[in-house]
């Protein structure tokens, strides 16, 4: 048989072939191939898998899993770039005899499981495929690869369903039945590139904090942290018993709140096959949000040593800490970390409880200067910046869509660029800008040249896209924008009625974006680029300001997020500047310094009130409990951020709006901020090549510290201050990687440049 030639450099799988199973009545096939080896087994050097798929896949070698990692391939732009998995496989190997067995176990996963949101559910194909070839390298040079072929068989396994939005049942009586000939399909190998972003992997695990029935007679758990994953545990019960788990991110009216899950079921099952040695579940081709479980069916008595939850998300190591005085501003960082950890699984996506789960672009644009602090991110956003221009590029449009991978460009209802009879360009701020902010924010924190150069074609793509849309007069106000999403005072079911103008909005986020496209034209020698995208910048920051900012600061809309962009953007006269600061300052004054923000705003509003001399003001936001503010959440007992200011509303009823949930990061990029501001750790030049340590005390803080494991090397920073000059004022403590320049900023602007090692101020 033939097969589309391999013009990739995997040229171990040109001779493989992706394979199918056959109809199994809906049960997951084990794909499954045994060969001879070449050569005894103790003569084997090494052996590498090579493995991808459309679905998710579970390889073994020998009855033993070839690593950790779950749900591979992961997600990406399938129709171009299809990640490969690499596996050192030479223990499995060794395990054997004179026989090698390889398997397979395949699931829907992103490829075909019925992905999107509301009543259109979408599919990139029909069948779920597997290609992977296995070398093994003798002593003697000699090598074997066996390839996924014909040759393989299908048998089913007691999964009977899965998907990632309703969850994974298994009935472990079924029997496996005779194997059955593979089918074989196709895998585009021009679409094959090389596993570039982290693996997805478990990273913990917790037992239930609280096991108690609920008042209609339901057991239910509490494992004392939103979290993304699954349960996992091992039972012995007679055969034919059912025990199901149903899973949420809150408690309403003391029972499970699955309504902000929408038509996700997030329902695993498990009928047992009354084995008396016991049967383990773990649902790993499925994931779910949650704090809460319900567990129906248990055969006898349920304790927490019986069950445990599973942490599960792409493997990003933790980069940065934060403590302070302030027990609520501890618990909001908690709540960040987590809602990253959740979030960044495959996809850097808005949320992983409801029927959702996408790579909205404006929530990572809004995010990325957070999450590059908190976790190492750059091989996982560099990947979905890549995935991004590569999904941006796809006939019969050219503009970066609101989600990536863009599953939603098969929706044809009223939402979307395919909503009309033609598709259409629909480029936004914010979101489209993430092909730009997010190249920026990894720039700011690795400094990597070569990949600024990969991301630089992304945000090109988005700037033409852009200029095609503006109006003669040079304003970006025409068109769908997002705008301020989810301001506080917008209406719970209109989330774009901001106070803040989307024109305004968007103008200012084009400035940003062009300069910083200039900027990265000229690092990488694309002189004319440099010059276009500068002059796109002038022209546009021209007509904001003759169009929206009058003499006295005011500035069109006058509401927190105007005035926040404007300064934080860098897009005001020096004497307009300080009277628009100081109108912003009034503004959030007036709403009681509650937040008034919302995604355009949100980043960017204590910014600019503290570079600009409005420092307690920043404080006062930051600090603010009641709704909506940062640390209402927190009052509530959030372990994450939550998509709405008051996703929970006081009296512990769940906001009625459609869009509710509990673990959506965009809100917690005031983060940034505290890491930069409150506690001080800057980066001078990109990569931390040099560092700024300049902490910005304020009322209501008494102490911070943290550290930061930043591409130049670790960096610590500890700071207290005394209300009383007489007891010391303020103190600074930072520890600087050797080698590595650093400017110590005290907050009376006395300024101390140092080389590596600790210093105290």
């Amino acid at each position: 048989m033939s097969h589309t030639p391999d013009t990739t450099p995997f040229s171990t799988l040109s001779g493989a072939a992706a394979i199918a199973a056959p109809d199994l009545g809906g049960r997951a096939p084990v794909l499954a191939r045994t060969v001879g080896l070449d050569r005894p087994v103790a003569q084997v050097a090494s052996a590498r898998l090579l493995a991808t798929a459309h679905g998710v896949y579970e390889a073994q070698v020998n009855g033993l899993p070839v690593d950790e990692s779950v749900l591979n391939p992961g997600w990406t732009v399938y129709e171009s770039r299809l990640q490969v998995q690499e596996v050192d496989v030479t223990a499995q190997v060794r395990e054997g005899t004179d026989e090698v067995a390889l398997t397979a176990l395949l699931g829907r996963g992103w490829w075909n499981g019925d992905f999107g949101f509301g009543e259109e559910k979408t599919n990139y194909g029909e069948d779920n495929s597997f290609l992977a070839a296995l070398e093994i390298t003798y002593e003697d040079g000699a090598t074997q690869v066996v390839v996924t072929d014909e040759s393989w068989t299908a048998t089913a396994s007691a999964i009977t369903f899965a998907t990632i939005y309703d969850g994974q049942h298994e009935d472990r009586r079924l029997a496996a039945g005779d194997p059955q000939p593979v089918v074989v399909a196709e895998i585009d190998r021009a679409t094959l590139v090389e596993q570039t972003s982290p693996l997805i992997t478990r990273h913990e695990s917790r037992r239930p904090e609280r096991i108690w029935t609920s008042p209609s007679g339901r057991t239910l758990l509490d494992f004392g942290q939103n979290l993304v994953g699954w349960l996992r545990f091992t039972v012995t019960g007679p055969e034919g018993t059912e025990i199901t788990l149903r899973h949420a991110e809150v408690l309403e009216h003391e029972e499970l709140g699955t309504r902000p899950l929408r038509t996700a079921k997030a329902t695993d099952s498990l009928i047992l096959a009354g084995d008396p040695d016991g049967e383990a579940f773990e649902p790993t081709f499925t994931f779910h949000g949650f704090r809460y479980a319900e567990v129906t069916g248990w055969p006898g008595e349920l304790t927490a040593d019986d069950i445990e939850a599973v942490v599960v998300h792409s493997d990003i190591d933790r980069t940065g800490w934060f403590e302070s005085s302030h027990s609520g501003v501890n618990q909001l960082i908690s709540n960040s970390i987590w809602s990253q950890r959740g979030n960044f699984l495959a996809v850097p996506t808005d949320c992983p409880q409801r029927d959702e789960r996408l790579g909205w672009t404006g929530d990572i644009a809004a995010y990325a200067a957070t999450a590059t602090y908190q976790f190492d991110v750059n091989d996982f956003l560099h990947n979905w910046l890549l995935d991004l221009h590569a999904e941006a590029s796809l006939p019969p449009l050219s503009f970066v869509p609101f989600v990536i991978p863009d599953i939603l460009k098969f929706r044809r209802d009223e939402f979307g660029p395919f909503a009309g009879q033609e598709p259409k360009e629909m480029p936004t701020a914010i979101w489209g800008d993430a092909s730009v902010w997010v190249a920026e924010a990894l720039w700011t924190a690795y400094g990597d040249l070569d990949r600024l150069r990969a991301q630089y074609p992304g945000m090109v793509l988005h700037l033409e896209s852009v200029e095609r849309a503006l109006s003669p007069s040079g304003l970006w106000d025409e068109g769908f924008q997002f705008g301020d999403w989810l301001d506080p005072d917008a209406p719970p079911e209109r989330a774009a009625d901001a106070k803040a103008d989307k024109a305004v909005v968007a103008t200012a986020c084009l400035v940003r974006s062009a300069r910083f496209a200039a900027e990265t034209a000229r690092l990488i020698g694309e002189a004319d680029g440099a010059e276009r995208w500068q002059a796109l910048a002038d022209r546009t920051l021209a007509a904001f300001t003759e169009a929206y900012v009058g003499e006295d600061g005011i500035i069109h809309s006058d509401c927190a997020t105007v005035y926040a962009l404007a300064i934080a953007f860098d897009l005001l006269e020096p004497a307009t500047r300080e009277k628009s600061a100081a109108r912003l300052a009034e503004v959030v004054e007036a709403a009681g310094y509650k937040v008034s923000t919302g995604f355009a705003g949100t980043p960017f509003v204590t910014w600019a009130l503290s570079e600009t001399g409005h420092v307690e003001h920043a404080y006062r936001l930051l600090l603010e409990e009641g709704c909506p503010s940062w640390l209402y959440p927190v009052s509530m007992g959030a372990t994450t951020i939550w998509e709405r200011w008051d996703s929970m509303l006081p009296d512990g009823s769940i906001n009625p709006g459609e869009m509710t949930s509990f673990n959506h990061y965009a809100l917690g990029a005031v983060a940034d901020w505290i890491y930069q501001v409150v506690l001080g750790i800057r980066a001078a030049e990109p990569g931390y090549r040099r560092i700024r340590i300049q902490p910005t005390p304020g009322p209501g803080l008494d102490w911070a510290k943290g550290a930061y494991d930043s591409a130049a090397g670790r960096i610590e920073v500890s700071w207290s201050q005394s209300q009383s000059p007489a007891d010391g004022g303020f103190r600074l403590e930072a520890t600087i990687p050797d080698g590595v320049e650093a400017d110590l900023v005290l907050p009376d602007g006395t300024t101390r440049t140092v080389t590596g090692g600790t210093h105290t101020l």
